[in-house]
């Protein structure tokens, strides 16, 4: 078979591949030096680890010396700060009512006797119209700060809810934000 002008021409059995330049490794050399490399470091990093750790004892440990779990856990009621303040107390009561009576929406009361933020404010405000007006001024200011200017109103801002869950927490926030205020 004659070879084409432009394919090289196919090594046999009996021609060898060219010789590696003078000084430089060939790959199974290369191979070889930092397979050695490679070992040296690795007992170098072994006789540290038996250094470091020869003091660790190497008895069995029985977890149930170690890890003792209750058969019952033990609840720890949280410290409860009393609000020092007449509208944090009336906002702290108001989000009492709401979680004991049930959130709504749409209404101050619903039939089934759930309150919506202004309803509990209401109820526990007992007649008080100063006093439950700065607690609605005070649950306004802390949704706004909260969620921002857009907020309308108390009520726009329970009904846009579908459950009491933040309703209520904003109820808590204003409490402790009346209490700061000194309100």
């Amino acid at each position: 078979m004659a070879a084409s002008p432009h394919t090289a021409p196919a090594l046999t059995d009996q021609q060898t591949r060219p010789a590696p330049a003078p000084g430089a490794l060939s790959l199974d050399a290369r191979l070889a030096a930092a397979e050695a490399a490679m070992t040296v470091r690795l007992d170098e990093a072994a006789v540290a680890h038996e250094v470091r750790t020869a003091h660790i004892s190497t008895e069995p440990v029985d977890l149930a010396d170690v890890i003792t779990v209750p058969l019952t856990p033990t609840p720890q009621p949280q410290p409860q700060q009393l609000p020092t303040t007449p509208v944090a107390a009336l906002l702290e009561r108001a989000r009492a009512r709401m979680e004991a009576d049930g959130w709504c929406a749409g209404a101050l009361t619903d039939e089934s006797g759930a309150v919506c933020l202004l309803g509990a404010i209401r109820k526990e405000a007992g007649g008080n119209r100063g006093l439950e007006a700065d607690a609605a001024s005070v649950v306004l200011d802390a949704i706004r700060r909260r969620f921002g200017d857009h907020v309308e109103s108390v009520p726009s801002f329970n009904d846009a809810h579908g459950t009491g869950r933040i309703p209520a927490r904003m109820l808590g926030e204003a409490a402790s934000m009346a209490d700061a205020q000194g309100r």
